[in-house]
């Protein structure tokens, strides 16, 4: 436990000011970002959290079940079940059972979502884009 705290002791005395302003200026520009995302997912008629299981979906880059979405979201399995219903309720996502574990369902975005997701994901990029350079600096001063 000691060490444990003498390390602790060794590395706040080595931050200095600039690292205090950086890490400000990185959580302010990501608070921008997330307060944007947020925003348009309400504009484009989802909550927030619909279109980051959306996102999360379709980035995946296979077959995402119920459990791996609780997992990318950071949630329960049984809030993933209720949100996986609202979407399958708004026609944004089906369920496939799996053809040899019926236990196992897999998501799919139908063409509404897709739609929807496209849009939102162009302006995100976009987004992304105007903070890019200011974010490329900070992470730099990060680096060794």
């Amino acid at each position: 436990m000691t060490d444990k705290r003498g390390k602790q002791r060794k590395q706040a005395a080595a931050l200095n000011e600039e690292d205090y302003k950086t890490l400000a200026q990185f959580r302010y520009l990501l608070r921008q970002f997330l307060s944007f995302s947020e925003d348009a997912a309400r504009d484009a008629g989802l909550a927030p959290q619909q279109h980051q299981a959306l996102l999360a979906i379709k980035g995946f880059g296979g077959v995402l079940t119920i459990g791996a979405l609780a997992e990318r979201l950071a949630i329960r399995h049984h809030s993933a079940v209720g949100l996986v219903d609202r979407l399958v309720e708004a026609d944004l996502l089906t369920r496939d059972s799996d053809e040899e574990d019926r236990r196992k369902v897999a998501l799919r975005l139908t063409r509404k979502a897709e739609r929807l997701l496209a849009a939102l994901t162009a302006a995100h990029r976009d987004e992304l884009r105007r903070l890019a350079p200011l974010l490329k600096p900070l992470l730099d001063a990060l680096e060794p």
